[in-house]
């Protein structure tokens, strides 16, 4: 009985039951153009089924993803940077 409380355990049918959840759940994220995939899904309504309020699970999402847009553009600066200083060497 590894399986506490989750649907799979009430009933034999959960598991495919639980898919499908997630599936319509990701139809709708597509809908909505969230940019989440399945996994991410079910673990955002994992972390909701035990008790984390979904605004701020929402909001940490959002700061992730301005946090890693931000990264991305350093990382893109850096490299535009680098490849600034390769054509300085070759005028030498």
């Amino acid at each position: 009985m590894s399986s506490r409380g989750t649907p799979a355990a009430a009933g034999g049918g959960g598991n495919s039951a639980a898919r499908q959840v997630i599936d319509i759940l990701h139809e709708i994220s597509t809908l909505l153009n969230t940019k989440l995939d399945r996994t991410t899904l079910s673990l955002c309504v994992s972390l909701i089924e035990n008790g984390v309020n979904p605004e701020a699970l929402a909001a940490v999402i959002k700061e992730l993803r301005k946090e890693g847009e931000r990264l991305q553009e350093e990382d893109d600066d850096d490299d535009d940077d680098d490849d600034d200083d390769d054509d300085d060497d070759d005028d030498e």
